[in-house]
């Protein structure tokens, strides 16, 4: 078989639809802090992507000013270690003891998107339930999900942005 030269841009598309406009990040990461102070006695669990996501919603947060813990989920702390041992500056993280989940109101928890509906998730003080992803730019998605705070914090390019490289 015989290959073609032609100008051709192909990529991959998740957000390749009018309909996914993604606000600006630090508008997205205010809306969590505005939440914070509202409901200063909630604890705020974020679910995020394990790999990448996670760790730029920690970093949005402390570009925003939040300089309190941030609570992980066990299943994050390897590569979030990782993250900062390769000098990514992630603040003060600490990975959550079972027993200290009823004394984290207030607090901000990033934790994998699955572990948000998981018996996991009911021993913190009446939680806000945060996603943080792309998809949350459509609110069925999140009201599906059992997502009260959608955070559209997205890792692809938007139907502006592909427009553009285009």
């Amino acid at each position: 078989f015989e290959l073609i030269p032609c100008d051709a841009f192909i990529t991959e598309a998740t957000f390749g639809l009018p309909v996914f406009r993604h606000p600006p990040l630090r508008q997205e990461v205010e809306k969590l802090l505005r939440s914070c102070a509202l409901f200063p006695d909630r604890a705020h669990l974020v679910g995020a992507y394990s790999l990448g996501k996670a760790q730029r919603v920690m970093a949005l947060l402390r570009q925003a000013g939040w300089d309190r813990p941030i609570y992980i989920h066990g299943a994050m702390e390897k590569i979030t270690r990782y993250y900062q041992e390769s000098g990514i500056d992630l603040g003060d993280v600490r990975k959550i003891a079972a027993a200290d989940r009823a004394k984290l109101g207030g607090e901000i928890i990033i934790c994998p998107p699955s572990a948000t509906q998981d018996l996991w998730a009911r021993k913190f003080p009446d939680p806000v339930v945060a996603f943080a992803s792309g998809w949350m730019r459509i609110r069925a998605r999140a009201r599906q999900g059992g997502v009260q705070l959608p955070l559209v914090i997205s890792d692809h390019a938007d139907w502006d942005e592909l427009c553009e490289k285009i």
